[in-house]
């Protein structure tokens, strides 16, 4: 199935689009002119749900993140980067795509559809085959692709094998697993749908992140001999909130010696419709988090044994925001402060995440970027990284990073957009956002109300300045119009059944 995905390239190349060079520019490195050594591996581990300060890193005082945090101290970690969406398989098709969702009308988690006071815009339900992805670019300059983990971009006839990818392990329809442990289902009966595929030979007590951890390695030692891409997708941290016991136990002891925070008077807030987590407390999560942690540093240290370390380039991301807030609870695993709301929301908590890249001879070690950048972004980076051409009629909203990982300029980017048509378990109502350099405006579809925000000075966009500054935020608001028409977006419409609360009919 993945030679479809590579004859779909070829054809789009034969239109006219710019297409990647010849499997011949794997026998140098970019920018190393007359070597003999093979193009650079790529190792992107894509995380579910992970919030922005979830990593030691990045701020968390709970979670212990050694390898991670290693990993950021060889390369460069981004303080400003952004999911597409504040839910899943928007964020996942930008990645494959370098598109924008709402241009190629993924704009919801798949699966999802909750009604309020309007009713929600349709969307496609996977990622159309007519996409050329970042695997099936590098598979016909010669790559070997592999999936292992989470896909959510559509069912079966669209699985990772349909679209470019040499092997998947673990990637179907579902979003998240029934169990973290073997055989990944809450009973025996438990539906199919969320069985995940090809780990049958498990045996009792096996964890999931564990294993598919087990299948990245083998993939990395399958295909020492030629350049891989190996996309490890982990389920984690996404619920069902569950780590190994002894782990879960590991962190209820450090959390009860753990002082309260200084002035904290409430481990919750309301805000707007949902009400937000404000303390990371969860052992159970914080176990999930360790277990992501320990498959970095087996990754890591996988590569170092074939030798191939210096020579790979790892991307380390989440497709959203943590799990902070919810509609009528409070009983979310996990926190972001300083930012605001979480997963589901267009506030920083729900689309700002932690990203790390590590370039070996290419980012300076320890290195900090402070450019806003999205995930639309990665496919021209990894294309430019791999000393292959640009194709800008694919991946049409991305824009290279080479600059900045090099430190050798900007990207002359005017803003981030963000749309999303729909509703949310979190509370989240249908809005559209955009970011054009500090400034953020978040705009609300049921009413059209506006916020706007000055990021560098109010991160967790407490003062809403749309009232002072109404020529602004007309401006911005202008810019999303414009760019909604561009990308053709889809918007919600009203709800002819919609029965406000307390009112009957």
């Amino acid at each position: 199935m993945a030679g479809t995905g590579r004859r779909k390239f070829l054809r789009q190349a034969a239109t006219g689009a710019a297409a990647v060079s010849l499997p011949g520019i794997l026998t140098s490195l970019p920018g190393c002119a007359g070597s003999s050594r093979r193009a650079p591996n790529f190792v992107f581990i894509l995380i579910d749900d992970m919030g922005w300060t979830d990593l030691g890193s990045y701020g968390s005082d709970l979670y212990e993140t050694p390898n991670i945090d290693r990993l950021a101290s060889e390369g460069m970690r981004f303080t400003d980067a952004y999911a597409a969406c504040a839910v899943c398989s928007p964020t996942r098709a930008s990645i494959m795509t370098g598109k924008y969702p709402a241009r190629i009308n993924i704009t919801d988690w798949i699966g999802g559809g909750q009604r309020g006071m309007l009713l929600p815009a349709e969307y496609e339900h996977q990622l159309p085959l007519s996409e050329v992805t970042i695997a099936e670019a590098l598979g016909e300059a010669g790559y070997a692709t592999g999936y292992i983990g989470k896909w959510h971009l559509g069912d079966e006839g669209y699985h990772p094998e349909d679209q470019g990818f040499d092997l998947n392990i673990g990637g179907h329809a579902a979003g998240h697993p029934s169990s973290y442990f073997w055989p990944y289902r809450r009973n025996p009966d438990a539906e199919a749908y969320w069985d995940v595929p090809d780990l049958e030979d498990g045996e009792e007590g096996e964890y999931l992140t564990d294993r598919l951890t087990d299948e990245a390695v083998s993939f990395i030692e399958a295909n020492r001999d030629q350049p891989f891409l190996l996309y490890l997708a982990h389920y984690a941290v996404h619920t069902p909130v569950q780590s190994k016991p002894d782990l879960t136990e590991r962190y209820r002891e450090k959390i009860g010696s753990m002082p309260t925070p200084e002035g904290e008077t409430s481990r919750t807030e309301h805000d707007g419709w949902g009400v937000t987590n404000l303390v990371q407390d969860d052992p159970a999560y914080a176990g999930m988090v360790q277990s992501v942690d320990e498959s970095v540093g087996r990754v890591m240290e996988a590569l170092k044994a074939i030798g191939e370390y210096r020579n790979t380039i790892i991307i380390f991301m989440s497709d959203n925001g943590g799990l902070t807030t919810f509609a009528r609870s409070s009983n979310a695993p996990t926190a972001v402060l300083p930012l605001r709301a979480g997963k589901g929301w267009y506030y920083e908590g729900g689309i700002r995440e932690p990203m790390i890249i590590r370039w070996p001879g290419r980012v300076r070690e320890g290195s900090v970027c402070g450019e806003p950048v999205t995930s639309t972004d990665f496919y021209p980076t990894m294309l430019a990284m791999a000393g292959l051409a640009q194709n800008p009629a694919q991946h049409r909203d991305g824009l290279s990073l080479v600059p900045l990982l090099e430190e050798s300029g900007d990207l002359g980017r005017e803003a981030l957009f963000w749309h999303s048509p729909h509703y949310h378990g979190s509370g989240n109502r249908p809005a559209g956002a955009v970011r054009a350099g500090d400034w953020k405006l978040i705009e609300w579809f049921e009413d059209g109300a506006l916020e706007l925000y000055n990021l560098r000075e109010d991160i967790s966009e407490e003062r809403n300045l749309a009232g002072e500054m109404p020529e602004r935020a007309a401006a911005l608001r202008s810019m999303l119009a414009d760019w909604r028409r561009e990308v053709d977006a889809k918007m919600p419409r009203p709800n002819p059944d919609y029965v406000p609360p307390g009112e009957t009919r």
